[in-house]
């Protein structure tokens, strides 16, 4: 199928006189994931990761993705003449690299220019123009070869109300003009679903997982427009908008705009490069969108509100945890089954929308991909031996939830205790980190390392990323990481009121993967002489599986940072479980 579907584009690259075609994983607004439509990658090539970009010549072609994907980008890749190159290991050619090494003087790259990021594209272009290559970026050459692509998504809008989203859209737009006007702004271009969500406090269901509407937005000092398919757009929504002076304009309607002349506030990292190069004489006032940091930044309302989604979710994986354990070896669970019990344990709770991300639900040797995705092809039997991994998360009215747990199912090794307890140590020295307002993720990432780094091994990700509300699961600028992604953008100064994962692991090919996650919300603490101090309040509630702990090889600090833990878990989530639930959950809070 694959072979198929490369011959097709290159049929296409050939009558065209292509020489290079690049097919990311991305829609016009650079989101994480994408909707069906704009799966051209996955489709071309195989490979379903949510991240990875694919170059296509007419005799090779390769794929690169990061660490998270090498295990199963190596498989789905397989026999499709697609060649897998792992980003970030030493010898391995950046995609750049390799097309101004492979495209030949005065050729020719294509791709569609509306799901290339503006700054990533004038990069490749000024490279590039060294030896001549001209760029096609007006044409889709995968759209013209996909026939029963999918249509691109069209769900109802939808508000949120001021008693989640703490701030009216009319007062964030005020924000915003006062941002533009510090910067000499006189329009702003937003292209990022996510921050416009966050500004006009609307959500949709235009990517699956994440709340969203397909838009683009444009602010002005005393307008404001969005770009949106009017079918999405109800009466009540309609007049909300209208309310807070936006008006509604076609989605494709964007790219008619004429820039000329003003002085445009814009993200070139996130704008595509269709729209960029439609900018015409405007000054480009080139930095992170405002947003971004506002909406990273929790208010009152919606740090109240997500403790109270927490709970909830804590209730629903607490109940499963016990389900798992009261079942497996006695009826049939497989690693679907699992994930759709969960599913329905979540759907149970108040509030609850949708899950926040596609469940990892992996056993044993599954596990050691990062983001495996159970299928009907490897849906596994889970059997009463053995590690059990489930990282999920729900959309809720009251935020974003996102948490992992590891649980014995029955024997494990030594091995895999082992490093279930190093993990178990990772979360806990990092969640009861202290320090002073100025550190950033990549100054506390040791502690959650340096047990894991104890044992000579590593884990090829972050240890944390910054959650939205009610919005994206992965949220810039906050996270955890040992040295700085330019791409990730995750090295921001940790805010208090920002909410970031603290996600440590091990994985081991063919064997095990154990990952532990709870989320944390940044707070001030003491201020003193030497500054303000801050620490982590804990949102996540559910137990961290004693069956698989070694307690002797923690110290008395990590015990008591555990049992601590372990009694907040059952104060807050036994009275929501039933009797039978409350004693197992008093045994698996047990202190150590």
């Amino acid at each position: 199928m694959v072979t198929e579907r490369l011959a097709a584009v290159r049929r296409l690259m050939a009558e065209k006189g292509v020489d290079a075609l690049i097919v990311p994983t991305a829609d016009p607004h650079q989101s994480e994931y994408v909707g069906e439509y704009f799966k051209a990658r996955a489709w071309l090539s195989g490979f379903t990761g949510s991240a990875g970009t694919l170059a296509v010549m007419a005799d090779e072609a390769g794929l690169w993705t990061d660490g998270r994907y090498f295990i199963q980008a190596e498989r789905q890749l397989a026999g499709s003449g697609v060649t897998l190159y792992r980003m970030g290991v030493e010898g391995v050619p950046t995609m750049e690299e390799f097309l101004l090494d492979k495209i030949p003087a005065n050729g020719k790259l294509a791709f569609d220019g509306r799901v290339i990021a503006g700054k990533e594209g004038r990069s490749l272009a000024e490279k590039l123009a060294k030896k001549g290559v001209v760029l096609a970026v007006h044409e889709d050459l995968v759209g013209m070869a996909w026939k029963d692509r999918p249509a691109m998504s069209c769900t109802p809008a939808f508000l949120l109300e001021e008693r989640y989203a703490g701030r009216s859209a009319k007062e964030k737009l005020a924000g915003i003009r006062k941002t533009m006007a510090e910067k000499q702004a006189d329009t702003h271009l937003l292209t990022t679903l996510d921050d416009i969500a966050w500004l006009l406090n609307i959500r949709a269901d235009d990517v699956a997982c994440t709340p969203v509407l397909l838009s683009y937005a444009l602010v002005t000092m005393d307008e404001a427009f969005l770009y949106v398919n009017p079918n999405a757009i109800g009466e009540t929504v309609k007049t909300s908008l209208s309310e807070a002076g936006v008006t509604l304009r076609p989605y494709d309607a964007i790219y008619s705009e004429d820039f000329s002349g003003k002085r445009v506030l814009l993200d070139t990292a996130k704008v595509n490069f269709a729209l960029l190069e439609k900018m015409g004489s405007a000054v480009l006032i080139d930095e992170t969108n405002p947003e971004q940091l506002m909406k990273a930044v929790k208010n009152k309302t919606e740090i109240e509100n997500l403790r109270h989604s927490h709970i909830r979710d804590g209730v629903a994986v607490t109940k499963f945890m016990y389900w798992l354990k009261q079942n497996v070896g006695k009826n049939t669970i497989t690693e679907c089954s699992a994930a759709d019990y969960l599913e329905s344990l979540r759907q149970e709770q108040e509030g609850f929308i949708e899950p926040s991300f596609h469940t990892i639900s992996a056993y044993g040797p599954n596990a050691a991909m990062m983001h495996y995705s159970a299928s009907p092809e490897s849906d596994a039997q889970l059997k009463p031996t053995g590690l059990y991994l489930v990282d999920s998360g729900g959309q809720y009215y009251e935020g974003t939830t996102d948490i992992t747990r590891t649980i014995a199912l029955g024997p494990i090794s030594d091995a895999e205790r082992c490093h279930f307890t190093a993990v178990c140590r990772s979360v806990l020295a990092l969640q009861n980190a202290r320090f002073l307002y100025g550190c950033r993720g990549i100054n506390l990432d040791i502690l959650a390392r340096g047990p894991i780094w104890e044992l000579g091994i590593d884990y090829r990700c972050g240890t944390g990323h910054g959650v939205g509300y009610l919005s994206g699961v992965h949220e810039a600028p906050n996270g955890f990481r040992w040295k700085i992604v330019p791409e990730r953008n995750d090295s921001a100064v940790l805010e208090a009121g920002m909410v970031t994962t603290d996600e440590p692991g091990v994985y081991i090919e063919g064997s095990h993967g154990i990952r532990t996650e709870n989320e944390l919300l940044c707070c001030k603490g003491e201020e003193n002489e030497y500054g303000q101090f801050m620490y982590f309040e804990t949102l996540t509630f559910a137990p961290i599986d004693l069956d698989a702990l070694d307690p002797d090889a923690m110290t008395c600090r990590e015990k008591g940072w555990l049992n601590s833990y372990h009694q907040q878990v059952f104060e807050k989530i036994s009275p929501f479980l039933t009797p039978e639930e409350a004693e197992w959950l008093k045994q698996y809070t047990r202190p150590i």
